[in-house]
Order: C-alpha cells, then sequence, then structure tokens
C-alpha cells in the first residue's frame, strides 16, 4: 500500500498503528465466509465430517485473505479516517485541496 495518494497527496496512514482496528473488520469478514462456506457444504452435502467442513473452509477463508485485507482497511479509512470520496476527482483542480 502506498504512503500517499498519487492524486491528492493524502496519507493512508493516519497515525501508527491505525490499522490495527482494521483487524477486527478482517475477523468479521473471515467468519461471514466461514459461515456461509459451512452453511452450504452443510446444505449441499448432507451434513458431512468434519473433515470435510474443514477442507472447504479453510481453502476459501485463504483465497479470500487479500480481499479480506484489502476492504478491512478500506472500511477503516472510510468510517475512521475522515477521507471521503468525490467521485468528480478527476474534473477538480488539485491545488485547491486541502492537504
Amino acid at each position: 500500500m502506498p504512503v500517499l495518494c498519487p492524486v491528492c497527496g493524502v496519507a493512508f496512514e493516519p497515525e501508527p498503528g491505525f490499522f490495527w482496528g482494521a483487524m477486527y473488520f478482517s475477523y468479521a469478514f473471515s467468519v461471514g465466509f466461514t459461515m456461509i462456506t459451512a452453511f452450504l457444504v452443510y446444505y449441499f452435502l448432507n451434513n458431512p465430517s468434519v473433515l470435510v467442513y474443514m477442507s472447504f473452509i479453510v481453502p476459501v477463508v485463504v483465497l479470500a485473505s487479500p480481499w479480506s485485507l484489502r476492504y478491512s482497511r478500506t472500511l477503516m479509512l472510510h468510517l475512521f479516517g475522515g477521507l471521503k470520496f468525490d467521485p468528480d476527482w478527476k474534473i477538480h483542480d488539485l491545488k485547491d485541496l486541502d492537504r
């Protein structure tokens, strides 16, 4: 992840340790992936053994971890970092922005 935004120059890490809170979002995503996968395995495979559950859940959570990391940081910045998305950022003059 870059230190500064290449467009407006805002710092992506407002303070040291800011993204420790993103771990909670990432944990919630992992729990969600686990519950959905377990429900689908239960529903489609008719309550198999624990080994079958694990063989489905572990790859799903591992493969979803890059997505989870990215979006947990994005949620953390959006909810607690004070950043707002400007859909018209290409037409605004960057010199007018507060950095």
